[in-house]
């Protein structure tokens, strides 16, 4: 379409198409453009994208350019272009679409002109995803570029992924498409009940760690006992950290899996590192985490340039499993039929308190095997190529749980698009069009066995292809 394309300077060294699994991408203000980067997977290893100049943008109705152009003047809001685009609205009337060079422009912009009573047109659609749908494209990316030279901040030792700039990106022809194997650790921290951290364990096929908290004395006593665990031995908790980030540049992993590892482990750990004003940079660019909250719900969400952190007990809810609790001992027992290593399941967080301070091997041995079973469920139920599979049918990111409405809206607004219309707001449906909603059975009152309940779970695309009642064929 024409207001999505972006203007290209042609590549000096054209470079043979190169084929990636997107693992996260991201949106950001640099200067006075907007610059979409997206962190790639492919057969050579990690690859940052980057999009230079990309616009926003939203639509207004055609009898709304002069007001809208009126209210932006007034309030100083810059605005590249407005443009009369050949789409309409689902009331059959012309649109413009409203250029904007900058994020905080076009958010801006949006408040003040809904605030007046204009109404704005797929105004929550942020330009990177944009970028993505109207090129269809979901996980499986062919790209071409520019390379050009990795920017690093200073004293970092990143160095191992490839940077193009002046990309031009494509999806993957289905016949040529292999799967790309991603690199996974499974990470868990055992701490204090006021925050200060014991250990870090990190385990993956190549790598089974404890970073452990001693000093020389409990080291000594340590080194007595027989262990086959590698521990690495720490002075203090700002080197337990610093450590932490060298195992992430070192071992370089593309998911971080756990078990409530965002809001718990990760959200501990950037508390911690911001207590000793350390940068927590374990992003693939050496840079720190960006953090989303949820306002509603007070979830955290977390990203990680280049890296995609999966939570167990979201991935599986999201893939149906239900379990009477969630935690990692009682799943690891329903589907593994092993547990945690610890004599006293009541008084666990006391008996990691007591092993820290007279029995590390033991809590090493702790630490380790929670992040063991945590990766044997994700095998066991195959979580990580569910999550795969769920991006490449989809568009949604890795680590996006729940979004049948994101994951419609992005397989569909494209098509909409070349149909010559732009998506409706919602509640802007035919009022009085009432859907008669799903059948709800009358009760028989009694007691019975060998009761089979069946629930079926977002259908719409099904109903929509069967009975042809998509939102374009309704009007």
């Amino acid at each position: 379409m024409q207001y999505s394309q972006q203007q290209l300077t042609p590549t000096t060294k054209p470079l043979a198409a190169t084929r990636g699994f997107l693992l996260t991408r991201s949106a950001r203000d640099r200067g006075n453009g907007i610059e979409i980067t997206l962190w790639l997977k492919t057969p050579e290893g990690p690859v940052q994208l980057i999009v230079h100049n990309e616009r926003a943008v939203f639509f207004i109705e055609m009898h709304d350019i002069e007001h809208a152009r009126q209210i932006l003047t007034q309030q100083k809001l810059n605005f590249e272009e407005i443009k009369p685009v050949a789409l309409k609205a689902f009331n059959q009337v012309n649109v413009a679409a409203i250029y904007f060079l900058t994020l905080r422009e076009f958010y801006q912009a949006r408040e003040a002109l809904k605030n007046r009573g204009i109404k704005c047109y797929e105004d929550d659609i942020r330009p990177d995803d944009r970028f993505l749908m109207e090129r269809f494209i979901t996980a499986d990316i062919t790209f071409v570029g520019e390379q050009a030279a990795v920017n690093l901040p200073a004293n970092t030792y990143y160095s191992n992924y490839l940077r193009f700039e002046q990309v031009r990106c494509k999806p993957v022809d289905k016949s040529q498409q292999h799967d790309i194997e991603l690199s996974t650790v499974s990470l868990d921290i055992e701490c204090a009940m006021s925050g200060e951290l014991y250990s870090i364990g990190l385990y993956s096929e190549h790598c089974q760690q404890v970073l452990m908290i001693a000093n020389q004395e409990e080291i000594a006593r340590e080194q007595q006992n027989t262990c086959d665990i590698d521990i690495v031995w720490q002075a203090n908790e700002k080197q337990l950290l610093l450590s932490l980030v060298a195992w992430f540049k070192h071992h370089d992993p593309d998911i971080v899996i756990g078990w409530n590892v965002i809001n718990f482990d990760f959200n501990l750990l950037q508390q911690r590192f911001d207590l000793y004003g350390i940068k927590f940079a374990i992003g693939r660019d050496g840079q720190a985490p960006y953090w989303r909250k949820n306002q509603a719900s007070e979830q955290k969400f977390i990203e990680i340039n280049g890296r995609v952190v999966l939570d167990g007990i979201d991935l599986l809810k999201t893939a149906t499993y239900n379990f009477p609790s969630f935690s990692l001992d009682n799943v690891a027992n329903t589907l593994l039929g092993i547990g945690k290593k610890v004599d006293d399941v009541d008084n666990r967080i006391q008996e990691i308190t007591d092993n820290f301070h007279h029995n590390k091997t033991a809590l090493a041995a702790y630490n380790l095997e929670d992040c063991r079973l945590v990766l044997l469920i994700f095998k066991h139920t195959q979580l990580l190529e569910f999550a795969m599979l769920r991006a490449q049918l989809t568009g949604l990111s890795l680590d996006r749980f729940g979004g049948s409405v994101a994951a419609f809206t992005n397989l569909y607004l494209p098509k909409l698009h070349r149909a010559g219309y732009i998506a409706p707001n919602m509640g802007d449906g035919d009022q009085g069009f009432d859907s008669p909603g799903g059948f709800v059975m009358d009760s028989i009152p009694g007691l019975f066995k060998n009761v089979l309940v069946l629930d079926f779970k977002s259908l719409y695309p099904s109903i929509i292809r069967s009975f042809n009642i998509d939102p374009m064929g309704l009007i």
